[in-house]
């Protein structure tokens, strides 16, 4: 079991988030994306998630926590949007607009998202993507309406998902985040 503090962004699945961790027998708390470094440590957790929001200036304290907490960290949606903004990549207004469902190629299969190729159906947003990958940082997965679904730091364990695993729409998404959990145990 590992300890997971899930980054309250304030998105529409954010509980959703915190009910498939705990479902998945892990220990889970949702904290405001406003607590400072020293009160994300204080609660010793192995790994982060970032969550979805609705606009990136409602992101809080996320970009400090990806600049400055060595954990693991999962970004979802908006969690992946801050992460590429604070290593220099950069997010766009997507051309597909709201929710739907998205077929992924993974380009590199790597921790977060082994045994989930060669490709799945997912659901996601992108109202705002990724659109330029930051120095850094692999592109994990792509789909024909945006290159950067999917990546990972090279040598800090930063991930970040356009999409969202959490939802029963999204195929596999259970096995992403049981990845993502591995993670954090070997940190």
């Amino acid at each position: 079991m590992v300890k997971i503090l899930v980054i309250n962004n304030y998105g529409q699945f954010c509980h959703l988030i915190h009910r498939a961790v705990r479902d998945l027998e892990q220990e889970v708390e949702l904290v405001k994306n406003t607590s400072k470094i020293e009160e994300i440590l204080a609660k010793e957790p192995d790994g982060l998630i970032l969550s979805g929001g609705p606009t990136l200036d409602r992101a809080g304290n996320c970009a400090a926590y990806v600049k400055e907490l060595d954990l693991p960290i999962l970004g979802i949606c908006l969690g992946h949007q801050v992460m590429a903004l604070e290593y220099g990549g950069k997010v766009r207004t997507g051309y597909a607009g709201g929710y739907a469902a998205v077929e992924i190629e993974i380009v590199e299969e790597d921790d977060i998202l082994k045994g989930l190729g060669p490709k799945t159906r997912v659901w996601a947003s992108h109202a705002d993507e990724v659109s330029v990958l930051p120095p850094d940082f692999i592109r994990l997965a792509r789909s024909h309406i945006c290159e950067i679904e999917a990546m990972k730091h090279k040598t800090k364990p930063l991930y970040g998902v356009q999409w969202h695993p959490e939802v029963s729409h999204t195929e596999r998404g259970t096995d992403l985040l049981m990845n993502f959990f591995e993670v954090c145990r070997k940190h």
